[in-house]
């Protein structure tokens, strides 16, 4: 089992709907994530800055680089995209960050 972490930029004043979005989570996106292999996932937000910051454990992390090319990922961030930073494909903006403390 593998852990990663990153990071993302909601836009000021999305925080309520963005929770909310996720709260309505669509089943078919639970089921593909849980079938990636993704067996936990948090996202975090930091309201002074407005960063979430995600972590999850997968069983392979090479898994992750099929879910772009899958459409119902791709509906997810289209739907997202109005209220966080992304990219011209409209995937999330999304930083890797570096483990550097871990107590099991």
């Amino acid at each position: 089992m593998q852990r990663l972490a990153f990071k993302m930029q909601l836009h000021k004043g999305q925080e309520a709907e963005y929770k909310r979005r996720h709260d309505a989570l669509w089943p078919e996106l639970e089921t593909l994530l849980k079938e990636t292999g993704i067996g936990s996932y948090s996202i975090f937000l930091d309201s002074d800055t407005n960063a979430l910051f995600g972590v999850l454990t997968i069983d392979d992390a090479t898994a992750m680089e099929q879910l772009p090319a899958h459409p119902v990922m791709q509906r997810w961030w289209a739907y997202m995209k109005d209220i966080m930073d992304a990219n011209p494909d409209n995937s999330p903006v999304s930083t890797p960050l570096q483990e550097v403390f871990y107590l099991p």
